[in-house]
């Protein structure tokens, strides 16, 4: 089946499995390995992209019903110069991040809550990343650098 996918702002056509996820479509159709795959159960948010401008966990998805659509991994977010996105400067910043496995998902999961909440409070950070996992964090920087990413101004992807 072919699927016509705008990734990262490049249009593409691809021939499909109708049963390929789209988590495995970015990572062995597209080469984007940012998009992490923890669970294949929705349960981590490794894998979270954005669909139309929503936080979508990729490994419950078809590739099939992303057709049409718009996707964007943690690969889409830097500028045109490689400058970071605001919430990934964030995140560098306040430290919101060790090992990185979830940070591609959590990144993304932030900035489809920013573009929702565009000031959110701490405990509305807490509540808008609760789908996805940290192991090593203990949240507390990533809450900072959600928050930090939020003074910066409008957030989009």
């Amino acid at each position: 089946m072919q699927v016509a996918i705008t990734v990262n702002g490049r249009r593409r056509a691809d021939d499909v499995e109708p049963r390929l996820l789209l988590a495995h479509y970015l990572r062995e159709v597209c080469g984007l390995r940012a998009t992490n795959i923890g669970c294949d159960t929705t349960s981590c948010g490794a894998c979270t992209v954005l669909v139309d401008g929503e936080s979508v966990k990729s490994c419950t998805v078809l590739a099939v019903q992303a057709d049409g659509s718009s996707v964007t991994t943690l690969e889409g977010l830097a500028g045109p110069e490689g400058e970071l996105h605001p919430v990934q400067a964030a995140f560098r910043q306040e430290h919101g991040l060790q090992c990185g496995f979830c940070t591609p998902g959590m990144v993304l999961a932030a900035v489809g809550l920013l573009a929702d909440n565009p000031d959110p409070s701490d405990r509305e950070v807490r509540e808008g990343l609760e789908g996805n996992l940290c192991r090593c964090t203990g949240y507390h920087n990533i809450v900072r650098a959600v928050q930090a990413a939020a003074k910066s101004g409008p957030v989009t992807a």
